[in-house]
């Protein structure tokens, strides 16, 4: 450090206002314009002004895009500058020059709340003088590799470079060879950072010779670009002269004749107006597109789909009633509601010469025929049958298509069976329309319902397409397991047709005439070379399979098929015949046990459950036990069930039927086995109630008996829904007896008839009637403790009896304090006519 140098740093003050510069890191003997506009800068600066040496600390920011600093956001080492220059703005900004001084390390920075600027005690570095033969050579490196800096990066003037050779002080030149250079802020500021000048010359050399390197391989790629682009011109000009040089010739490339077949097409393919439009806009379009470019390859595939779409394809309708009966009856046993629902469906359409009506949703358990029906339906009336299936499915652009805004967009699901199926009025199937989901990408139930509304799907528009499409001939068809999972909005625009579960006997049928034969057929086994017989597919459904279809069935009759096709090639080709004795042979053992118990069992009660794949038995256990009063349910419960459980003990306590039981020393335990299944809804009330009462009466439950019903606490018994499948799942099990509620009984109309015959079925109004219905023993045991029941009832009613007497006395008191003043006032007036009274007869006495 030279003496001029020292004798100025001590000069300089140790308490300095600081200025925090963005995107900049000043050096010592660096002259720097800077444009002040902050707040906290204006302060800094006009203080400056004032001072006797115009000193202030210049310190960078480490991110440039912070506002308002925070003293973690400014490095604490910079350079003490005067302000040689300043020029105060009309905004109210500054315009300073600052000539950097000398390096300063900052002990304390602090933000004066009075001024609001900062403030920083600094120390000043002295710089050690070294002039050694390595500073010496690290000196020329440096001008060396700066000079070819300057030229490659050209953004240092190369007649600088002349000038700093002129330097011969190693720190001025390390300094004033890093304030040229174009680097990241935080190299700049380590520079800044290093006092020994051997070590700043280092760096410096480092930072120029990456750089270098940097700039070469951008000279590089930025040569290669060129290059390319070049060659892409050089073959867009050659492809238009060979284009020209053809049409003089008359010839045609490939491309040209792709386009040329594309506008015939568009002539043949007999488009709308505003398809045959839009298609010779998208042809213009393309025939001025590269052939193999990109967005040529959408115009390819937007046209492909535009001219491809049966537009104006259909397919005859056969309406003849009788043959689509035959058909129906042919491809499926039973269903007699869905198959007469069908058959007015066309026959209206015979009549009116349109098929356009309700979107029909075939609703009920799977492997019932819902699936099978649709496609029977197209081969009765002679459409082409489409399926897509919608579980699972919750991007909206699955319905409406992808818009053409990238490579690889197609059109939605619905646009893509018509153009499969070649026809603009095909049977559509909507599989498991109840599966589907919805996320940010959009809800696909609200796609369908423009697709499904008569009203509104004339003119529906794919966005792929963009232009409207008639799918108002498509005869749409939905499937669903459970309507509670159909948006409401979805729903009402449904013709809803259920499909209740078969019966045993339908099964038995429907094994002999279509499972059987198609699975022998499957496995290669001829007519007389199996007989399963009748009593083995009753076994088969008693003890291997427990469903409302016959899916389960089926593939327990292709295990019997397989097994016995083994079999059939080790014996030569000798007859198999599969009885109820033999069954176990070939299936294994039997996977669920009878449901019906040969005793009756206390506190154990069967209740009728609905599920989305059809009805089933629900058992239900209570107990009690020493404890504090406390009911415990298990079973995984929802919230209506647990609700009803307490309703049910609620019920049978104000009856009295625990009238021996100490409750607040009791524990009730209510448990729903298969606790891995969650359970919830209304529906099993009574048998709750039944349960809790056969354990507090000491009662057993009747066997073969099963009940469903939702139950107040008073003891009545509300309607519940499902009760096709529930008696169905009943009668699948071998119960007897059913008891439901009364306002059900319009619903064992649509009961088989062989159901109704073979079940008794008892409608109730309340537990009143379930009871003694329910309970072995329940008549004796009324008689016996009817005197604890009417006191239990009795001291309930005696309760509010008992809290209405002092209202009665506090209302008495009420009225006659508000009626006291008109009694006395009236009083008063009384005593006064008296008074008078007597007054007068006095008077006359005396005359």
């Amino acid at each position: 450090m030279s003496e001029e140098i020292k004798k100025q740093t001590l000069s300089l003050p140790t308490v300095i206002p600081a200025v925090a510069i963005r995107d900049v890191v000043m050096f010592p003997g660096m002259n720097l314009p800077l444009s002040v506009d902050r707040e906290k800068s204006i302060v800094a600066v006009e203080l400056a002004l004032e001072s006797e040496g115009r000193y202030i600390l210049a310190l960078s920011q480490k991110n440039a895009e912070v506002d308002n600093p925070k003293e973690s956001d400014i490095y604490h080492f910079g350079v003490v500058a005067e302000i040689t220059q300043n020029l105060k703005m009309p905004d109210g900004s500054i315009k300073v020059f600052l000539q950097g001084l000398t390096r300063a390390r900052v002990k304390k920075l602090e933000l004066n709340p009075v001024a609001n600027t900062w403030f920083a005690t600094v120390d000043y570095l002295e710089e050690k003088d070294d002039n050694s033969p390595v500073v010496q050579a690290l000196m020329r490196k440096v001008l060396d590799e700066f000079d070819h800096y300057a030229r490659v990066s050209k953004r240092v003037a190369v007649e600088g470079v002349s000038f700093l050779r002129q330097i011969n002080d190693p720190s001025k030149l390390a300094d004033t060879v890093a304030s040229n250079m174009m680097v990241k802020t935080a190299d700049r500021q380590a520079i800044l950072e290093a006092v020994d000048v051997k070590t700043r010359l280092e760096k410096i050399l480092k930072l120029i010779t990456s750089e270098v390197e940097i700039l070469g391989l951008e000279e590089k790629i930025h040569s290669q670009v060129r290059a390319q682009i070049e060659k892409n011109q050089k073959e867009y000009y050659l492809n238009e002269q060979m284009k020209a040089i053809q049409k003089e010739l008359s010839q045609k490339d490939d491309f040209q004749k792709e386009l040329d077949a594309m506008r015939a097409k568009i002539k043949k393919n007999g488009l709308p107006a505003h398809a045959k439009e839009a298609a010779e806009k998208e042809l213009d379009r393309l025939a001025k597109m590269a052939p193999f470019s990109p967005e040529a390859t959408v115009s390819r595939t937007y046209l492909d789909w535009l001219l491809n779409l049966p537009w104006n394809v259909t397919t005859k309708d056969v309406l003849d009633l009788k043959k689509a009966k035959e058909v129906l009856d042919e491809d499926h046993y039973g269903l007699e509601k869905p198959k007469e629902r069908i058959l007015e469906y066309l026959a209206v359409s015979k009549l009116t010469h349109s098929l356009r009506g309700p979107v029909l949703c075939f609703a009920g358990a799977p492997g019932v025929g819902k699936t099978s029906l649709a496609k029977s339906i197209a081969r009765a009336i002679g459409r082409k049958f489409v399926r897509m299936s919608l579980g699972g499915v919750r991007d909206e652009s699955e319905i409406r298509g992808h818009r053409r805004t990238y490579i690889g967009s197609m059109p939605g699901r619905i646009i893509q069976g018509l153009s499969k199926a070649k026809s603009s009025n095909p049977v559509f199937l909507l599989d498991e329309i109840d599966k589907m989901g919805s996320d940010w990408r959009g809800d696909p139930a609200a796609a369908l319902l423009e697709l499904l509304d008569p009203e509104q799907n004339k003119d529906f528009v794919d966005h792929f397409l963009d232009v409207p499409y008639d799918v108002s001939k498509v005869m749409f068809i939905t499937t669903a397991n459970s309507l509670a999972d159909i948006p409401v909005t979805l729903r009402d625009r449904l013709e809803i047709i259920e499909f209740s579960g078969y019966t045993d006997y339908e099964k038995h049928d429907i094994a002999a005439k279509y499972l059987i034969p198609r699975q022998m057929k499957l496995h290669g086994l001829k007519e007389g070379s199996l007989e399963i017989s009748r009593d083995a597919v009753a076994l088969i459904m008693r003890e291997y399979v427990r469903e409302a279809g016959v899916r389960n069935l089926e593939r327990q009759i292709a295990s019997l098929c397989r097994k016995s096709a083994k079999q059939y090639v080790e014996n030569g080709g000798k007859k198999i015949v599969i009885n109820a004795k033999n069954l176990h042979e070939y299936l294994g053992v039997p996977r669920y046990a009878n449901f019906s118990t040969e005793e009756n069992s206390v506190g154990v009660a069967t209740g009728l459950a609905w599920t989305s794949v059809g009805g089933e038995t629900l058992s239900i256990e209570a107990t009690k036990l020493p404890g504090k009063g406390q009911l415990i349910l298990t079973g995984m419960l929802g919230t209506v069930m647990k609700e009803s459980v307490r309703a049910a003990l609620t019920y049978a306590r104000s009856r009295g039927y625990g009238y021996d039981v100490d409750f607040d020393h009791t524990d009730f335990h209510v448990h729903f086995p298969e606790g891995a299944v969650p359970k919830d809804g209304p529906s099993a009330g009574s048998v709750i109630t039944t349960a809790i009462t056969s354990l507090l009466t000491g009662l057993p439950v009747k066997k073969h008996l099963a009940m469903t019903g939702e139950v107040t606490i008073t003891g009545r018994v509300l309607p519940v829904g499902g009760i096709k499948e529930k008696f169905l799942a009943a009668y699948r099990e071998g119960v007897k007896t059913i008891l439901f509620p009364h306002t059900n009984v319009k619903d064992v109309d649509e009961l088989p008839a062989q159901v109704k015959k073979e079940l008794t079925l008892i409608p109730v109004k309340s537990m009143d009637e379930v009871l003694p219905l329910a309970l072995e023993g329940w008549k004796e045991y009324a008689a016996k403790h009817q005197k604890d029941f009417d006191k239990a009832l009795a001291k309930v009613g005696h309760i509010a009896k008992k809290n209405a007497k002092p209202a009665a006395k506090t209302a008495r008191a009420t009225v006659k304090k508000a009626t006291r003043p008109a009694v006395k006032k009236a009083a008063v007036k009384k005593n006064a006519k008296k008074s008078a009274k007597k007054s007068a007869k006095k008077s006359a006495k005396r005359r």
